[in-house]
This record gives C-alpha cells, structure tokens and sequence, in this order.
C-alpha cells in the first residue's frame, strides 16, 4: 500500500473511523511519516448512498465512499500520533485479562470447597477466605480429597499471584491516568481501570469542538444544561 501511495509526491491518507477499527492502520501511516485524515464512519455512509442510491458495502464501494468524503469535507480531523493511548490500551487489555483469570481462578477454588468444606463455600471469594476455610476443612482421607486439597492449595497460591499483579496494574494506570491530568477517578463508580480506557478509546478530547460533538461520537446525549 505504501509502495502505491508513494508514487505521488503530494498525497494524504483518508481513513475511516481512525478511533476505532480504523486506528491501527491510521497510526501505522503516521508513523512512517504519512499524511492521514479521519474520516467519520456516518459521513463515508452518506456518500456511499449518495454514489450509489443504495447503502450496500463492498470493498471498492468503501474505498470510493472514503476517499471521497477526505477530498469534499473540509475540517476533517488531522490524525497525530498518540502513543500514550497505545500504551493504555495494552495496559488496560493487561489488566482486563488478569481479571478474567482471577474470576476463574476463583471459581475452580469454589468448585473445590464444596467438595472439601461441610456446608460449601460462598461463591465470591477473597484469598484470605479461601486459604482460611482450607486450613479449617477436615483432614482429607483418600485419594480423591488429598488432590482436590492439593489443587485447591496451588490454586490458592496462584490467586495471591494474579492479585498481586492486579495491584501493580492498577498502580500503573493510576499513575498514567494522574499523569494525564484526568480527574476521572474522581468520579464515583469509576477506578482506574475504567478511567485509562476511557483516556485510551476518546484519545485527545480537543479534536471534539464541542460538548455535543463528543456526545454524538459516543452515543449520548447531552442535557440543555450541560450544553449552557
């Protein structure tokens, strides 16, 4: 693509949807020193029914659709790049992936007690719960408890691990998150996990004129008094 595109010495990069699907490729470009434009994925929608008279997309469809709405929109967003949001979001993947494994780790641990513990377990556990409720279960007898008893230790061990890495992540986001100057954390409900993804996905907040703009990317909408 690059090898095509740079057989003219004055060019631009029309990409659609640079925040989202788009964004790979759009800050690949720029990093090699390319020229690249964002182009709305609503506004490539109207010139592809437009073009066409009907809303079906195909790959050449697209193309045309893309490239014609950069050539006859002024005021398209010039994409820069933004390494900060890139490191978010593998941090925030991180951070995603070690949750999902603590929620299963936890649940083998649960499976487990209740075959070890009289009465079962609670279905939410922390890592002191679980390790204080397997110290106290009755002395396994027979092969089948001893494993169950043995696997529900390693597991143990393993959640105090993945608990201690998710402290770590959210240090570092928090510390990205203080570093950007958000006060979302601020915020009820949202830590720092959800802060850095909405940093991450929103990217530079300037590139949005107005309070409604950002409303209208993100599917909201603002009040009468939030507009004033």
């Amino acid at each position: 693509m690059l090898e095509a595109g740079r057989r003219f010495a004055e060019r631009t990069w029309a990409v659609e949807g640079c925040a989202g699907i788009g964004r790979h490729l759009a800050q690949r470009l720029v990093a090699d020193g390319e020229t690249v434009i964002d182009v709305p994925a609503k506004l490539s929608a109207r010139v592809r029914v437009f073009d066409t008279g009907q809303g079906r997309k195909t790959d050449p469809v697209d193309a045309h659709s893309v490239a014609v709405a950069g050539l006859r929109s002024p005021g398209l967003r010039r994409v820069q790049a933004d390494d900060t949001a890139v490191v978010l979001r593998l941090l925030i993947d991180r951070r995603d992936e070690l949750g999902r494994a603590r929620t299963e780790t936890v649940s083998r641990i649960h499976h487990l007690l209740l075959e070890l513990v009289p009465g079962g377990a609670k279905k939410f556990l922390t890592r002191g719960q679980a390790s204080y409720l397997l110290r106290t279960a009755p002395e396994p007898v027979g092969i089948v408890a001893q494993t169950r008893h043995q696997l529900a230790r390693e597991l143990i061990d393993e959640l105090t691990t993945i608990d201690a890495k998710i402290r770590s992540a959210d240090k570092q986001l928090r510390e990205f998150v203080t570093a950007a100057g958000s006060r979302l954390t601020e915020l009820n409900g949202i830590g720092p996990s959800g802060a850095a993804r909405l940093l991450g996905d929103v990217g530079d907040i300037d590139r949005f004129p107005t309070a409604a703009h950002f409303a209208s990317w993100n599917g909201t909408h603002p009040s009468r008094q939030r507009e004033q």
